[in-house]
C-alpha cells in the first residue's frame, strides 16, 4: 500500500516520531480548522446548495416541505467566468521569446492543463488552493505535480517575509487509516495516526531549501496573504436574489389559484375525510369550495403581479455584475440588437483588468512550481528560473478575424517576428515547433529558391545572396 502521493527514491524510515514535527504538524491543523467554516460555506455557495436566508418562521412553518429554494447561482457564473479566462500557455526565461520546451513537458506530463482549472477554480471561489511537488514516479524521469483542494491542506507564512516556511496535506487510504504529509525545508515527512497518535513512516530529504507545497491563492493581500473568495462580496445579494425567486414561485401558485376568503369558516373546518386538520393552502388547489351554513360567505383576491419580482431580482442581478465586474450580457441585460465588438471589449474592461490581475498571483505559483521541477530533475537551481515568466492566453475577447487581422499587421510592418506572431495567436508550443517544421519543408522545396540555388553555386552561396 502506498503511504504517500509520491515515490521518491531516497526515502528513509525513521525509528521515533520527533515532538517538534508532531507539534508542528498539530499547528498545521489548527489553521485547516480554522479555514474549515469559511471554505464549506463557499463550497455550499458554489455547488448552488446554500440555505434558503430572509425566509420567515411564519412561512417555513405554513408551507413546511413543500417549499424549495429557487437557486439564482451567481456564484457559480462568476467564478467560471473569471477561470474561463485564466489558461496556462507555457513558460518564458528571461531574454527568450519562446516558451521553454522542458519545463512545458513537464507541465503536460502532470495533466496539468486540466489540473490548473481545478486549481483556478478552487482558488477563485474557496479563496486558495495549493501545489505541490514531488520526485518522480519509478519509471518516469518527471517530478509529480499535484493539485491540492484546500481542505485537504494548510500553511504557515514567516511572520518576517510571509514566505512558506511548513506545510500540511492530509488524506485517507482506502483502508481508512489517516495520512499526513509534512513540507519543511530539505525534507517531506509521511505520518500516519495510529493507536491514538501520529507516528512516523517515512522520510524523503529532498535537501531544496524551501517547502515542496506552494500555495495558489486568489485576491491576497498584505495583511491577508491567503486571500478571499471571488464572490464573497455578493453573498448577500445572492441571497437576496434566491429569497425573491423562491416568494415568486409561491406567489406564482396564487397567480395560477388566486387566494380565497371566507367569512363564517372557523379554522376546525379544514379538515381532510379522516378528521384531520390541514392548512389552507392544501384547500384551495382545485377545489370548490362549500358549506352548508348560509351565513358563510367567500371570494378570492386578485391575482398576484409577479413583474414586481422580476424588476426586484433584476436589479439584484445588476448590483451583482457590478461587484464581479462581470458585462452586461453575462446577467441576460441584452437588447434585441447584439452589440458591437468594440462595444464587447469596452464592456468586459474591468473584468479582463481583474484577471490580469490574477495572471500575476497564480502565475507567481506556477512559476515557483517550474522553478522545484527543475531542480528536481537537475540538481540545482537554474539563476535564470528566478524571472521565469508564464505565459497566459489572452484574457480578451476579439473576435478571431480581428485578433489575426492585427497580429498580421504587426508582422508585416516588422514589430513583431513570425514566432512571436504564432504565439500571440495562441497556438501552443507543440503547435509551434510542427510550424517551424512545416515551414523548413517549404524552404526546401521551393522551385524558385532551388533555381536560384542552382545557379549561384550552391545553398551556401544563395542564403548569402538571399
Amino acid at each position: 500500500m502506498s503511504v504517500s502521493p509520491f515515490s521518491p527514491p531516497n526515502i528513509i524510515i525513521p525509528t521515533e516520531p520527533d515532538p517538534a514535527l508532531v507539534k508542528m504538524l498539530y499547528d498545521l491543523e489548527a489553521v485547516r480548522g480554522a479555514w474549515r467554516c469559511d471554505l464549506t460555506k463557499y463550497d455550499q455557495y458554489l455547488r448552488g446548495e446554500q440555505p434558503l436566508t430572509f425566509m420567515s418562521d411564519a412561512m417555513r412553518s405554513e408551507f413546511g416541505d413543500q417549499i424549495t429554494s429557487l437557486v439564482l447561482n451567481w456564484p457559480e457564473l462568476g467564478t467560471e467566468a473569471y477561470e474561463n479566462r485564466v489558461d496556462v500557455e507555457g513558460f518564458r526565461f528571461p531574454g527568450e521569446s519562446a516558451g521553454d520546451e522542458s519545463l512545458w513537458t513537464t507541465w503536460q506530463a502532470n495533466n496539468m492543463d486540466e489540473q490548473s482549472s481545478m486549481g483556478h477554480t478552487d482558488a477563485i471561489a474557496l479563496s486558495r488552493a495549493a501545489a505541490i511537488v514531488g520526485g518522480p514516479d519509478a519509471g518516469d524521469d518527471e517530478p509529480v505535480v499535484t493539485v491540492e483542494s484546500a481542505f485537504d491542506v494548510a500553511w504557515l507564512r514567516s511572520p518576517r517575509s510571509g514566505a512558506i516556511r511548513a506545510g500540511l496535506k492530509r488524506w485517507t487510504e482506502d483502508d481508512g487509516t489517516e495520512f499526513a504529509n509534512l513540507y519543511v525545508p530539505g525534507a517531506t515527512h509521511t505520518l500516519s495516526w495510529l493507536r491514538g497518535q501520529w507516528l512516523p513512516v517515512s522520510t524523503d530529504p529532498h535537501g531544496i531549501e524551501r517547502p515542496l507545497l506552494v500555495p495558489l491563492v486568489n485576491l491576497p493581500r498584505t495583511k491577508y496573504r491567503d486571500g478571499r473568495s471571488e464572490f464573497s462580496s455578493i453573498i448577500g445579494l445572492a441571497d437576496a436574489a434566491n429569497k425573491m425567486a423562491t416568494d415568486m414561485m409561491i406567489s406564482g401558485e396564487y397567480h395560477a389559484m388566486p387566494r380565497r376568503w371566507a367569512f363564517g369558516l372557523k379554522r376546525d373546518d379544514f379538515v381532510d375525510a379522516n378528521g384531520n386538520k390541514k392548512s389552507a393552502w392544501a384547500f384551495t388547489k382545485g377545489r370548490l369550495w362549500a358549506n352548508e351554513n348560509k351565513d358563510v360567505k367567500v371570494g378570492q383576491f386578485p391575482e398576484a403581479d409577479l413583474k414586481n419580482f422580476h424588476d426586484t431580482i433584476r436589479l439584484l442581478a445588476q448590483l451583482a455584475s457590478q461587484m464581479l465586474a462581470l458585462p452586461d450580457d453575462y446577467m441576460s441585460f441584452t437588447s434585441d440588437n447584439p452589440p458591437s465588438a468594440d462595444a464587447l471589449r469596452a464592456a468586459e474592461a474591468r473584468m479582463v483588468k481583474r484577471v490580469e490581475r490574477k495572471h500575476v498571483s497564480f502565475g507567481g505559483t506556477w512559476e515557483e512550481v517550474m522553478r522545484l521541477t527543475q531542480r528536481i530533475k537537475t540538481g540545482a537551481f537554474d539563476p535564470n528560473a528566478r524571472a521565469l515568466e508564464t505565459v497566459w492566453r489572452n484574457p480578451a475577447t476579439p473576435t478571431v478575424a480581428q485578433k489575426a487581422d492585427a497580429i498580421v499587421k504587426l508582422h508585416a510592418q516588422g514589430i513583431i517576428p513570425l514566432e512571436q506572431a504564432r504565439i500571440d495567436m495562441g497556438y501552443t508550443p507543440a503547435q509551434r515547433i510542427e510550424m517551424r517544421a512545416m515551414d523548413d519543408e517549404a524552404v526546401a522545396n521551393d522551385p524558385i529558391l532551388n533555381a536560384s540555388r542552382a545557379l549561384t553555386g550552391g545553398a551556401d552561396a544563395a542564403a548569402g545572396g538571399l
